[in-house]
Order: structure tokens, then sequence, then C-alpha cells
């Protein structure tokens, strides 16, 4: 993260920070943050006249960030887009942590996440895309289809398909090469690896040019085969070049005349030291040698040392040996070292201007990037869905969710045998918002919920989904509450975690939103969790507060009573076969709601020792003399759908006293909204505005 002085005085625990996110925090000056320095940083960069040309003119927070950015490290980007959330689906941290998207629970491993099932992918680059797409979940109906139809059309061809994944393979990864070359830290190596990736452009585009879907023509349009930098690295880069770009042997030859001519004196040159070292051989016994304080010399022993001729020059005398120069010996010399050290910075030039040349073309090069990635997400979720019997969903706008034999993606792929059970899933506007479900622990309740949610989701990134049939309502949101634990760093318990998430998704679900709600209340104690799950049913239920499609699971078998008294909650449950005192988890949701919890029978699976088993039985034979559920069937059976609770003594419809009743809001809106605010005095106003706040204290 950088930063400027006015983040660091915020108050904001730098220390927490750094530990919770794994980050490195860099402060820099504030100039980097001026309004006016970062706007001159994007359109200087990005050559437009003003801020309005890329469609940021309206974000003054993400403009300095950017500006910021990119006046401290990130010059090679060549493109830049508002974050806007009217485009994705919203998923916040909860949801993607409990739907294990891209790593699992407790690990923190890929292996056993949605991303680990989906990711067939061939490249770097579209491992990427792949991992975006489920974390940006579309919300545009059009644009869902688009996807589809582009991976319908590569599974009606499984041969192209394959063809397809078979040239993305050798592709390096685009996106980064091209970052390097951008800062001038490539090195020939990465050149080799760029063109390799280079040659499969053109086979690619061959394959795709005859797809119809519009997506894949919007792809052909983008994939630039690049043969000018193609053969601009073929033509000069050896296949086998050094990584250290100072030392030569870089530039093939043929390339450059002056580069042929060097690398000829060098090679020469060294011909010539092996005939003189021949030639002078036979009179001392001498050998040529080369260290880098002297260059080039005549070592002679001292057993020869009197047969040195007058022309050799000493140049040192060591215990064995002494050490000569002739004049042709030192001509031979400054050819050789010198040519050396021409070619060695010739051809450090010429790769640097190739690097450059290269670099001036990096928008067409990440354009094909992406295109590449594209096609490399869109053959993997192509691969997958045939592989694994996915179907195409119908996208609708009406907010049904109707599956057919769904299944869980992830556990589907954990379980040997396809032993996994198919679970229907039926969610609506209407008459089926709220789908309560009861059942022990352990039968498979959240596996349900879960794969309904991702399910949804897969939809929303275009890919086929686990199912006979999906009819998928577009979502704006998917919120999950599924399990807890303590929150010790922040100083939250269980029960505090729990009512932290719940709080968020009644802020801020709406009506297109889907809720995954799992065990509400059963981190307190039992009247205070089954009121609190009654009361966050009620407003999910109530169309005027909130009317999302709901699944909730709950051990409180109480809040089966609701259905009937609430429109839109149906009971839903876990089939169990009972055997004695055992059970069997059938793991299929048949409609009803469980009318036991077996938490005895879970325990005994379990391995709870006998004696405690049969000392609970005895326990809650006692208790359900004090049964909460008679209770719980009174309140249910006093309610109407209209949420009033009939009077017992007079016979009369007394209104129940909700937290989250609306009905006397609509005649305060009603009045307020007779005003004639053009002739009110502005006592009258305040006169009026006590009245209607007097009426909303007089409600309770």
């Amino acid at each position: 993260i950088i930063c400027n002085d006015a983040f660091l005085l915020a108050g904001i625990d730098i220390d927490d920070l750094k530990n919770r996110l794994n980050i490195t925090l860099f402060q820099l000056e504030s100039w980097y943050f001026d309004d006016d320095m970062c706007k001159k940083a994007l359109t200087d960069h990005f050559k437009v006249y003003d801020l309005s040309a890329l469609g940021i003119d309206n974000y003054d927070v993400g403009t300095n960030a950017a500006g910021a950015l990119m006046q401290y490290s990130l010059s090679h980007l060549t493109q830049i887009i508002p974050y806007s959330t009217n485009k994705f689906m919203i998923l916040d941290t909860s949801t993607r942590r409990n739907l294990e998207l891209c790593e699992t629970l407790r690990e923190k491993q890929k292996r056993g996440s949605l991303l680990w099932v989906l990711d067939k992918t061939k490249t770097a680059m579209g491992a990427r895309m792949l991992r975006s797409y489920i974390e940006q979940p579309l919300i545009d109906k059009e644009s869902i289809i688009k996807r589809q139809k582009a991976i319908e059309e590569l599974n009606k061809s499984l041969i192209t398909r394959d063809e397809l994944r078979e040239y993305l393979s050798p592709i390096y990864d685009l996106e980064r090469l091209i970052s390097k070359v951008a800062y001038k830290s490539a090195n020939p190596r990465d050149l080799i690896a760029l063109l390799n990736s280079l040659k499969m452009l053109p086979h690619i585009k061959t394959v795709i040019q005859d797809f119809k879907s519009p997506l894949f023509k919007e792809i052909t349009e983008e994939l630039d085969v690049l043969d000018d930098i193609t053969s601009l690295i073929d033509n000069s880069i050896n296949e086998d070049p050094p990584i250290n770009i100072k030392e030569g042997g870089i530039i093939k030859e043929g390339y450059n005349e002056e580069v042929d001519r060097l690398r000829k004196a060098k090679t020469e040159g060294k011909t010539w030291l092996a005939e003189l070292e021949t030639k002078e051989k036979e009179k001392t016994g001498l050998k040529i040698k080369y260290i880098k304080v002297f260059g080039y010399y005549l070592d002679v022993t001292n057993s020869y040392k009197d047969l040195v001729p007058d022309y050799y020059v000493r140049k040192q005398t060591l215990t064995n040996s002494e050490r000569y120069t002739t004049d042709e010996l030192k001509q031979l010399e400054d050819v050789i070292l010198g040519a050396e050290d021409k070619l060695f910075s010739l051809e450090y030039n010429i790769f640097s201007e190739i690097r450059d040349e290269i670099s001036s073309q990096v928008v067409r090069i990440q354009t094909t990037a992406k295109a590449l990635a594209k096609i490399d997400v869109f053959a993997s979720l192509a691969y997958v869905a045939e592989h694994n019997n996915y179907v195409k969903p119908n996208i609708n706008e009406k907010g049904i969710i109707d599956i057919k034999n769904g299944r869980h993606p992830v556990v589907e792929k954990m379980m040997p045998d396809s032993m996994f059970v198919t679970n229907d899933t039926y969610l609506d506007m209407n008459n089926n918002r709220v789908s309560i479900i009861t059942g022990p622990n352990m039968a498979g309740k959240s596996t349900y919920m879960r794969q309904t949610a991702l399910i949804t989701l897969m939809a929303q990134i275009g890919s086929f989904v686990p199912a006979t049939s999906a009819n998928i309502g577009v979502c704006d949101k998917i919120f999950t509450r599924v399990g807890a634990s303590d929150d010790l760093a922040s100083g939250q318990s269980t029960f505090m975690v729990e009512m932290t998430e719940v709080a968020n998704i009644l802020r801020n679900a709406t009506p297109k939103s889907l809720l995954i709600l799992d065990e509400i209340g059963r981190g307190t104690s039992t009247f205070d969790g089954l009121s609190i799950a009654w009361a966050v049913v009620e407003h999910i239920c109530d169309i005027k507060l909130l009317g999302a499609k709901t699944l909730f699971a709950t051990h409180y078998h109480e809040l089966t009573e609701l259905e009937g008294t609430m429109k839109g909650v149906n009971n839903y449950c876990i089939s169990v076969k009972e055997q004695g005192d055992n059970i069997v988890f059938l793991r299929k949701i048949v409609k009803g709601g469980a009318d036991k919890s077996y938490g005895i029978q879970v325990a005994k699976l379990a391995g709870v020792p006998d004696s405690v088993i049969n000392r609970a039985k005895e326990l809650v034979a006692e208790l359900s003399n004090a049964d909460i559920t008679a209770k719980a069937k009174e309140i249910a059976a006093n309610m109407t759908p209209g949420n009033s609770i009939k009077g017992v003594n007079d016979n009369v419809e007394l209104h129940q006293m909700s937290l989250f009743d609306t009905v006397k809001e609509d005649d305060i809106i009603t009045e307020i909204e007779e005003l004639d605010l053009g002739t009110m005095t502005p006592i009258d106003a305040l006169n009026h505005l006590y009245k209607i706040q007097n009426k909303l204290r007089n409600r309770w």
C-alpha cells in the first residue's frame, strides 16, 4: 500500500493492518497525491486532454489514488477502467470465505475450492482471468449469455477445443513478460519466451476465425498475430542466448554487419593465437595464457628460460616460470580484446533497441494477451462442463431460481464413485421466497445451501452448472452466514461474529439478493436464539423491508410453524431414515418440516459414551414437558398472513407490535406528500413536523 501523511494520521492501527493483510506500507511525499499533479500524471500518460476522455472525471478519490500510483511505478499501464458495482455481483468477504471460492476455509488451499474445479486453464493469464470471473460474477443478462454461447460453441466441436488448448500450452505469461520489457528488466531469454509464445498466435487465430458466437468474433478482432514483433525477435536474438546481457552471444549472425565483423575478428584472433603458440612452442615449450591483470602472455618454465629469444620482453618473474610478451602478441591482444569489448557493447546496445521497439508496442501485446486469456478461460470452462456433465442454465430477470438435480461442484469431485445425492431448489419473488430447512446436523443442509449459491454464482460468470436443468434469476448480491468462529484478534466471540454478519446482511441485501443463512441464533440461549431467528425470518419475508430469496437452515424446528402464516415461507427438511435408536442420513431435501432434531442420535454416531447418551434421553423426556414448541405453535396460530395477533379476551384483532412493522408509516408518508409547502410558513412547517414526530412516538 502506498499512502500519504493523512492516512497515517487517520487513527488506523497500521501494525494490525500489516499483520492481518500481510502487506507492506510505504509512505510517499504529499505531492504524489496532489489533485493537479495526479490529473496531470494521468492525462500525460494516456495522452488525453482531460479526464472525461478516460471516463473517470467523476472519481475524485480514485483519480488521486491512480495518479499517485502512476507516478510511483506503473508507467507500463495502457488502460484505466473505473470499477463499478452496478456491473458485477457483490460478494462480501464472509461470502467469499464461506463459499470457498478460491481457497478452502481451513487450509487456505486451492484444492477443494470452486476455482480448483473450474481451473483447467493452460496459461497464467487465463488462470488470473478465471479467478477474476469467479470473484466478480456478472449481473447483466446479455453479457452472461454471450459467455454461455462461447462455451457452447467450443463444446460443439471438441476437436477444435482441444486443438486450441494444445496451442495455448506453450504460451508464457505475456502480461508479465511485457511488464518486464516496459521496465527494461527483460533479458534475452525473456524475449525468446515471448517469441515462442507469439509463434502460436497464427495457429490460434486460424482456429477461431470461423467461430460464429459474438464473443469469439470480438476476440478474433482483438487477437493481433504480431507478425512484425515475431520477425524482429526471430531474426535478431539467438535461440539459446545467455542470461547476462553484457557478455555477448545475444545477436544472431547476419542481423548486423558490424557485429558479424567484430565477431569474426574475435574468432580469427584466437585462431592466430593458436598458430603463434604452436610456432613459439617449438622454440621454448611455452604456453600462451590470459589473465585480466596482464592480458595475454607467454608462460616459459625455468627449464626453458635459457632458450628464450631476444625479442621476448619479460613482464613478470615467478618461482617456477617467467612471463613474456612480444610485439606480435600485443597486436593480437589489441585485436582480440578490442573486438570483444566492442562486440559486447554493440550487442548490448542492439538488444536494448530491440527491447525498446517491443516496448513501444505494449498496447498491441496487452490486447492480444487479454484475448488469449479469454480463449483460455472459455476453453477451460467448456472442458470442465463436458467432463463434469454440466448443463447450460437459462438466465432470467424474474427472480426465479429453479434447479433440477443440482449438485455441489466441489463435493461431488471429492466423493468417490459418484455417490453424491442430487437435490432440487425452487425460489421466486412470491410464494417461494424463503425456504426453512430443518434436519439434524451432518445431514447435508449446509452442502445443499452452498450448492445453490455456487450454482447461481457459476451461472452468473457464464459457466455451465452441475444439474440436469437450471433456470437462474440474476442476483445482485449473494450473502452467506454459514458457520462461525471466534475472532479473538478483534475481541469478538462466536455469537458476536454471527450477529455482525447477520446485521451486515439485513442492512445491505436487496430483494434481488440471494441469502444463505445457517443456524442463526445458535450461539446464545434457546429462547434468545429462537427469538432472533424468528425475527430475522419475519424481516426477510416482509417485502417492505427486504423480501429476498432465502435458504434458512435451522435446528429450531419450531420455525416450521411460520409456513402458512407468513407469505412466501415454505418448509423443507433433510430426509432421515430411523432404524431403532439409530439414523441414516439420506441427504435428500423433501417438502415439509422436521419434528425432531435427532441431536442425541447424532451424538451417538459421533461416539459419545453410552452413559451420556442414556442420561440425555432421560433428560430430554423430562424437558419435553416444558417444550417451547407448544408456545411457538400458539404464537403462530394467532398470527395471520398480515402479521397480526387475534385478541383472546375481546375477540378483536390487535395489531402485532413488531420491530419490523411499517403499516403506519404509509399514512405518515401520505400526509407528508399532501403538504402544500409553497403556502406554508416556517412556523406551520415546524408545527406539522412536531405532529408527525408525536405520531411516530405514539405508535409504540
